[in-house]
């Protein structure tokens, strides 16, 4: 075995150690080899450099060294090989679909999201943990079914909240609260609430959400005074709100509509003079469809017994003389939508104006009656 050139005497002939180093024995008797022979050299006045820098000390430097640059390989190389980091939450679906979780009738999460909620949170811990609590409802149906009606009020309190991101999660968590038979009863409580925030606070995200809710909702007769009121709000929320706001108040309106006690409210409800601009052909498919609809209710409506047997009187602006009235153009809307590329669409405007034809048939029928009926009573009294 030869050393490096820069042990070398000298003379430049290099110093073989061979028989020395074969003739020691464990690595420490080699450090101690070397140090003699460090030290004997320094005595010579030879000039070994690279010799002083190798101390005890800066050894282990050096092997503590390769060991970090090691472990710092495999670190990278771990985290190359592992899957993309991702900015999403871990999905609670997991809780659903794992093989391991088939044979686990309650994991618990949905009750411990129910405990936080009820401690103080800040605004957007309580956000995201009746967003979870939304979540968990949805995919957790046995645990969703075992909570009770003051967990159902709990989440509802969120409503009362002045943030109103926290007012949208718990609309949304009664939503998913609502798809459960036993609770859809009784979150109708809370209808009124529902209506106020829909009709007072003007916000995309909460009008969705609000009137989603309510579409999930059966609508008790003790609620249609209030309904009443808010009838104005709606037709400004279904004139003025965007797409997803307009098909979600049409649904709601149409629902509304075929109660006999809050037609003529509709009816009579006043409208912009460019009403008629919702029947638009540009417009998306799934909105016209739901207003082509919600003139199939209204002239249904219009048809009944009950509502013939009334002389009503509307505003000039009102919502019946934009469809019904003289004047109205809806039936050149009607005709541009039978064209429309969406099937659906045709076939309900081909709906609509069957029943505008049969309406207008009845109206004439009952007229002629009342006619008759007139003219014998005359005879009756001299």
């Amino acid at each position: 075995m030869l050393l490096p050139s820069s042990w070398v005497t000298r003379t430049n002939t290099p110093y073989d150690c061979s028989d020395e180093l074969s003739s020691s024995g464990s690595p420490t008797d080699l450090f101690s080899w070397m140090v003699v022979k460090i030290k004997a050299a320094r005595q010579r006045g030879k000039k070994m450099e690279y010799l002083e820098m190798c101390t005890r000390k800066n050894m282990l430097s050096v092997a503590t060294g390769a060991g970090a640059i090691y472990l710092l390989y495999k670190t990278i190389r771990a985290g190359l090989n592992s899957p993309p980091f991702s900015l999403e939450p871990v999905s609670i679906a997991r809780l659903a679909i794992e093989p391991g979780n088939f044979g686990v009738k309650d994991s618990g999460e949905l009750r411990r999201l129910l405990v936080s909620l009820n401690q103080k949170q800040d605004d957007y811990a309580k956000s995201m943990i009746l967003h979870s609590i939304t979540r968990c409802v949805y995919l957790l149906e046995s645990e969703a079914s075992a909570c009770t009606y003051e967990d159902i009020r709990q989440v509802a309190s969120a409503l009362d909240d002045k943030d109103k991101g926290i007012k949208i999660q718990a609309l949304n968590a009664l939503k998913a609260f609502a798809g459960i038979r036993k609770f859809k009863i009784k979150i109708q409580e809370f209808v009124p609430k529902i209506l106020e925030l829909v009709t007072t606070i003007w916000d995309t995200e909460l009008h969705i959400a609000g009137l989603r809710l309510l579409n999930g909702l059966p609508l008790p007769d003790h609620t249609h005074l209030l309904l009443r009121r808010m009838i104005p709000s709606l037709m400004e929320i279904l004139q003025t709100g965007s797409p997803l706001t307009q098909v979600q108040v049409l649904k709601l309106l149409s629902n509304l509509a075929q109660k006999e006690d809050l037609l003529y409210d509709i009816m009579n409800c006043q409208v912009h003079p460019d009403f008629l601009n919702l029947f638009h052909t540009s417009l998306p498919g799934n909105l016209l469809y739901e207003m082509l609809v919600f003139v199939e209710k209204l002239s249904e409506g219009r048809l009944t017994p009950q509502y013939q047997s009334v002389h009503w009187e509307y505003n000039e602006l009102s919502l019946h003389e934009a469809l019904f009235g003289e004047d109205s153009h809806l039936a050149d809307r009607l005709l541009s939508l039978i064209i429309h590329p969406e099937e659906e669409v045709q076939i309900q405007a081909c709906k609509v104006i069957l029943s505008l034809q049969l309406c207008k048939e009845e109206e004439a029928k009952f007229s002629r009656q009342r006619i008759d009926c007139s003219y014998f009573d005359e005879d009756d009294n001299p």
